[in-house]
């Protein structure tokens, strides 16, 4: 049996009468991932180390090993600037956004519309700071 992507997902789910059946009969296409394990997925397929993305992302070394770890629950910011560092799709970035427990992008937010702008365009932490400031918004990271 093949994965389904969401689409196929929701309109199964949009159709069904009987949600244990639907969880039953999809349960090989649930993500069941803790954030440490998706961002080690990460790490794997984009071929990056974890010292590479850390430097990258602005975090403090130690606080940024906690979360890899999976002993820190990062803040939406905190994600969106491993995210710039990992240099994540937006849709991307949505399923790291998630397996943190943070809100997805939003296009209709100013901020967020930014954030996607420079993870399309892969825009270092620093350079999103600029572009956030030249707009008068907060940074992901401050110095």
């Amino acid at each position: 049996m093949t994965a389904k992507d969401t689409a196929q997902l929701e309109n199964e789910l949009t159709a069904t009468d009987d949600v244990k059946k639907f969880l039953g009969d999809n349960t090989e296409n649930f993500r069941k991932f803790t954030l440490a394990e998706y961002l080690k997925h990460l790490l794997a397929e984009k071929h990056l180390t974890r010292a590479q993305v850390i430097r990258d992302s602005q975090l403090d070394e130690g606080y940024a090993h906690h979360i890899f770890s999976g002993r820190k629950n990062p803040s939406r910011e905190k994600i969106l600037s491993l995210a710039l560092a990992m240099k994540l799709s937006p849709k991307e970035t949505d399923y790291l956004l998630y397996y943190s427990g943070n809100k997805k992008l939003y296009a209709r937010d100013e901020r967020d519309a930014i954030i996607w702008f420079a993870l399309e365009n892969h825009k270092s932490v620093l350079q999103t700071n600029e572009l956030l400031a030249d707009v008068g918004l907060s940074p992901l990271i401050d110095d």
